[in-house]
């Protein structure tokens, strides 16, 4: 009978030292991944304002909307607006700012590391952040960063209002502001709403096809060809 009570024991403590070894190599993981989070912040922080020229290419499928060159303004903390020349900017609810602080703008996340993927030939390390907040919009965002570089190359965040859209960055000479010169947003068409009083051409698709193509997927690419970074930008821009 002692025995099996020393056998007993053994197990127990065999079970309570496997528990504490995951428990603290998931603690290890949270801790790295946020620590990688933040490393990305630190280089986003360094850009206060910028004002971007760019050229929008839209693909959504009842939707026609030309080729346009648009103007980009941010200010900290998250001022941002797109102006586009002639008509409205199409771009999908929830999903207009190209500035990656925006999505880790809060310290108020669980950050956790799901593995490493390839995007464009590039190693990335895959974080999921969870929001803290149980009244946040965003339910999950997924980060592929670069980790050599601190840069985000692809970004997707699930909200509960406005589905679920994709944004990934193609990087060049702003590069170390974390600024991609590519910015490429793509979305469940179904979900896109446009502002109220707002009307657009449709292509000339019959009604009952409407319902249809609204399933498929939207696609708005920002192809930027210069920024002015940190030079000020005045509040009345964004009214």
């Amino acid at each position: 009978m002692r025995e099996f009570e020393k056998l007993k024991m053994k197990y127990i403590l065999k079970a309570l030292f496997l528990l504490f070894t995951i428990h603290f190599s998931l603690f290890t993981f949270s801790q790295d991944a946020t620590e990688l989070v933040n490393k990305v912040k630190d280089k986003l922080d360094k850009v206060n304002d910028y004002t971007a020229t760019g050229i929008l290419r839209t693909d959504v499928a009842f939707i026609k909307a030309p080729v346009s060159k648009v103007i980009v303004y941010y200010k900290k903390p998250d001022h941002f607006r797109l102006q586009k020349n002639g008509g409205i900017s199409i771009l999908p609810k929830g999903g207009v700012s190209v500035n990656m602080r925006t999505v880790i703008s809060t310290n108020n996340f669980t950050a956790l590391d799901a593995g490493d993927a390839v995007i464009n030939n590039v190693k990335t390390k895959v974080i999921k952040l969870l929001p803290n907040d149980e009244n946040s919009d965003v339910v999950l965002s997924t980060l592929y960063i670069d980790e050599a570089n601190l840069l985000i190359l692809k970004a997707i965040t699930t909200t509960r209002e406005n589905g679920t859209y994709e944004i990934t960055m193609h990087y060049g000479k702003y590069s170390e502001y974390g600024l991609p010169g590519k910015v490429v947003f793509s979305f469940d068409a179904k979900n896109y709403k446009l502002p109220k009083g707002i009307t657009l051409d449709f292509d000339e698709e019959k009604p009952a096809d409407m319902e249809r193509l609204k399933n498929k997927k939207g696609k708005v690419e920002i192809d930027y060809s210069s920024y002015i970074i940190n030079k000020g930008v005045d509040d009345s821009v964004f009214k």
